[in-house]
């Protein structure tokens, strides 16, 4: 019962604590405070069910000859202390995740734990973390010292091993029903969901989003008729300049064909990491932490009104590469069977080109060293660097503009060759702990989000002049865009607002400076760069060509791990677990949304579109054809045709 009451205790000053932080988060939605503390209360109850299983075991299976003897109680006072202390640094670590993504522990806190080197070293390098250890031992000391005082006061009377067995039978009960029939939906009742996290109690979310970290379409999801689904999905991906090549009713496979020349330029892609259009001053930010991104911005092709798919670097090198609307659970990129899939390199390397994914840390977090490598690209990291190439590192990755002198360096390397190149760079200073070289911009390292944004847009500033120095500059497009915003929290469920990323195409001489104004998924990038480039190429992709798009038919896709969000018109369907579909009028610039009546015909194609895409990749239909799978020693033909692309 102690250790229950200090866990509750704990609980309730965490929740306290995350109220007053979020205060202006909840929109003047106080009245529900007093429901979201009360189902917080009944959550804490089951947290503590699950966390005094190893004291219930030991008080069942320690004989009554052993209760009360030093030996026992220094076992009981030495788990007791791990207990709190646990609880403790339970707490530190929710303020911290909630100062990163105004949640409780949810899916992604289940997916750092598998990167502990990184996570532990983005913490270390932002928090006193040897300080916060020191303080919360000696408070558990001292927790531990009053409880077990607390304990020895207690009447007890050891219970014979057949009511032991009887108590521990009925706990273990009780344990099983909340186990089967308790979950995590109950937390969900208000439309405000800072409201609905302040329900939830941190342990037990990560429990349960550990049991849901694969979530399978139509078990989850509403659905429709697979049959209808397809049919649906084939009149939306439709356009006129593509053609269906399969009999195969699943199959979204196309020819698509363009006219003319094709434009066999390089191309580097840069994926900037948690760029919000918000931070670019031609987005209307006035702090001026742009200013080479604002300036390249006036010599590029804008799109204005472009959105991420997802709320991470995964799921933005998922929708970049592969052209597929997010589905539910873990993004593409990590999970298993990915190999091999239709993507972005392998119409490059189809056509000719050598194809890189760069990135300034180690290629194994986040597993996207394997997917890229098993997906027509090759993999140049943070290894293909020397110690007296790296000016600064975190626990991240380099510096981005040592990430981009390594750009630099293969690309001179590759284009020596006479075949074009097409390099996907991935950044990472912009992100937690913000930490660069000094002396770069006039803000100092380890200060702010701010810092880290106008030190990338440095960086990029400094790898574009040095390029345009290089044989090679004149024949490139450069292709700038974010693999997500900075954050994702809100005042609702998909804050739209926190979704829209810039994109800038440059290449002087070759793309006509202007402005892109219509709606976009991050989907869209891959089928309309390559429709710049007048490519013709077999698809299953997702994703439009906006220039040859019909006007009306734009539509986004934004999501988190489980609410998979459609925006088409000014309308946002959301699809959420338990087969539950709720349609709003967003507002796009503050993020909030109205629920309005549900219109069937636009849930359904939410539906198709993601329907859809859990089939496809799950029964292999993302796979690459053999038409489309080219050898290494594929060679390239210096006699195709060029042409201006404007």
């Amino acid at each position: 019962m102690a250790i229950t009451g200090f866990l509750i205790g704990i609980s309730a000053l965490t929740r306290l604590a995350l109220t007053v932080k979020s205060w202006n988060g909840l929109d003047g939605d106080y009245t529900s405070l007093p429901i979201a503390f009360a189902v917080g209360f009944f959550y804490d109850l089951i947290n503590a069910l699950y966390f005094v299983i190893p004291l219930v075991l030991i008080g069942w299976l320690t004989p009554k000859r052993f209760v009360g003897r030093r030996g026992y109680r220094w076992i009981i006072s030495g788990l007791v202390f791990l207990l709190i202390f646990i609880l403790l640094f339970n707490a530190v670590s929710e303020w911290i995740f909630w100062d990163e993504f105004s949640a409780r522990f949810n899916f992604i806190a289940v997916d750092y734990l598998v990167y502990t080197n990184e996570v532990i070293g983005n913490i270390r390098q932002s928090y006193p973390v040897e300080i916060i250890i020191l303080l919360l031992t000696a408070a558990s000391v001292g927790s531990t010292a009053v409880l077990m005082k607390m304990i020895r006061r207690a009447p007890a009377q050891a219970l014979g091993f057949g009511k032991r067995t009887l108590v521990f039978g009925v706990y273990a009960i009780t344990l099983l029903a909340c186990y089967k029939l308790i979950d995590n939906r109950l937390k969900q009742f208000s439309a405000n969901t800072f409201v609905n996290e302040l329900a939830g109690n941190g342990m037990y979310e990560l429990f349960a989003a550990y049991r849901n970290n694969e979530l399978n379409y139509n078990q989850f999801y509403a659905s429709l008729d697979q049959k209808k689904a397809f049919t649906e999905l084939h009149s939306l991906i439709r356009t006129k300049e593509s053609h269906f090549t399969s009999q195969d009713p699943h199959s979204i496979e196309r020819d698509i064909v363009n006219t003319g020349p094709e434009f066999r330029r390089n191309v580097i892609l840069i994926s900037v990491e948690s760029l919000s259009a918000d931070f670019l001053g031609c987005f209307g930010n006035t702090q001026e932490i742009t200013p080479n991104l604002d300036s390249l911005a006036t010599k590029s092709l804008l799109f204005t009104n472009l959105y991420a798919t997802g709320t991470r670097t995964v799921r933005g090198l998922e929708a970049l590469s592969l052209a597929t609307p997010p589905t539910p659970g873990q993004s593409i990129v990590r999970r298993p069977a990915n190999e091999d899939l239709f993507s972005l390199g392998s119409v490059f390397k189809h056509k000719g080109y050598q194809t890189r994914f760069i990135y300034g840390g180690y290629g194994y977090f986040d597993n996207m060293g394997y997917f890229f490598d098993h997906n027509s690209y090759k993999v140049v990291d943070r290894t293909a660097l020397s110690k007296k190439e790296i000016d600064y590192e975190n626990i991240w990755g380099v510096a981005d503009e040592n990430l981009f002198q390594l750009t630099i360096k293969e690309i001179d390397r590759t284009t020596k060759e006479g075949r074009p190149i097409f390099a996907h760079v991935m950044t990472t200073s912009n992100h937690r702990p913000y930490t660069y070289p000094e002396g770069r911009i006039d803000i100092p390292s380890h200060t702010g989000r701010e810092g880290a944004v106008k030190y990338t847009d440095f960086a990029i500033g400094q790898f574009i002049s040095s390029a345009s120095k290089k044989p090679w500059f004149k024949n490139t497009v450069f292709v700038i865009v974010a693999d997500h915003c900075a954050s994702s929290a809100g005042k609702t469920d998909l804050p739209v607002n926190r979704y829209k990323i810039p994109l800038l195409i440059y290449s002087p001489g070759l793309v006509k400076p202007g402005q892109m104004p219509r709606l976009m998924s991050q989907i869209d990038l891959a089928p309309t760069l390559l429709g710049l480039l007048n490519f013709s190429y077999k698809s299953k992709f997702f994703g439009y060509d906006i220039f040859k798009l019909e006007e009306g038919r734009e539509r986004a896709f934004i999501s988190t791990y489980q609410s998979l969000g459609y925006i088409r018109h000014d309308s946002l369907v959301i699809l959420r677990p338990q087969r539950l579909t709720d349609t709003f009028l967003p507002n796009f610039s503050d993020g909030s949304a109205k629920p309005v009546k549900a219109n069937k015909q636009l849930v359904e194609q939410a539906i198709a579109w993601y329907q859809c895409a859990s089939f496809q990749f799950g029964n292999g239909l993302m796979k690459t054809t053999s038409t489309t799978k080219v050898s290494e020693d594929y060679k390239w033909s210096a006699g195709h045709k060029t042409a201006q692309i404007n």
